[in-house]
């Protein structure tokens, strides 16, 4: 079904395993729109920052930092003129809040300075959508996806990457965050999951935060 969005700019957030991509791919599928999608894979330190946490979270911030920031510039700075509205898997802002929990404290004021210098350049989502599941449900999803440099992701991790989002969610006034209880919800294979969460995208909503319950 064919719904509309009254956004032209959507992004859809979550944490590592919640099925963010995995929706924003299904709406390129139906839908004119342009899609961003980060390239995490293509970060070469990834995998030795999950087994050595506090010897490369400066290295692969930095290089995090710098790719989204030319995608950023590339594609959403540049908008394509022909297409309904825009929709990516993250936020610039992701940057900062892993940073965040990831940097010992003079590192982060070090790339604190450097992200907030870059991202004067790029317009705020007119929504955010966070996909919310549990520590439990995302493990399993990791683990279902099988990528061999992910196997050591914590639960301490990824809930420090949650609570991250949450605080920075309690703070934003100019946009409405949508947060969504997902768990057991299936969107890749199950159509009517699917369905309703664009039902839910389809709706507008005041600046803050607001929170609905899709679980079963």
């Amino acid at each position: 079904m064919n719904i509309q969005f009254p956004y032209n700019f959507i992004t859809i957030e979550g944490n590592i395993g919640s099925g963010k991509t995995t929706f924003c791919k299904k709406l390129r599928e139906e839908y004119n729109c342009q899609l961003i999608l980060e390239e995490f894979d293509d970060n070469p330190f990834l995998p030795l920052f999950y087994k050595d946490q506090e010897r490369w979270a400066f290295t692969v911030e930095l290089f995090f930092m710098t790719e989204r920031y030319k995608q950023m510039q590339n594609q959403l700075v540049s908008r394509d003129m022909f297409v309904d509205f825009t929709v990516s898997d993250y936020t610039f802002v992701k940057t900062l809040l892993f940073a965040r929990q990831n940097l010992e404290e003079s590192e982060f004021k070090m790339f604190n300075k450097i992200f907030t210098t870059l991202n004067q350049s790029f317009p705020q989502p007119e929504i955010l959508v966070y996909f919310h599941r549990s520590v439990e449900h995302l493990q399993a999803n990791i683990a279902k996806r099988g990528r061999e440099y992910e196997k050591d992701i914590t639960d301490e991790y990824l809930t420090k990457v949650q609570n991250s989002y949450f605080e920075y969610f309690r703070n934003i006034l100019s946009f409405p965050v949508l947060i969504i209880d997902l768990n057991t919800i299936d969107f890749e294979t199950n159509d009517r999951n699917y369905e309703e969460v664009k039902l839910l995208l389809a709706k507008e909503y005041n600046p803050g935060v607001h929170r609905i319950s899709l679980m079963v």
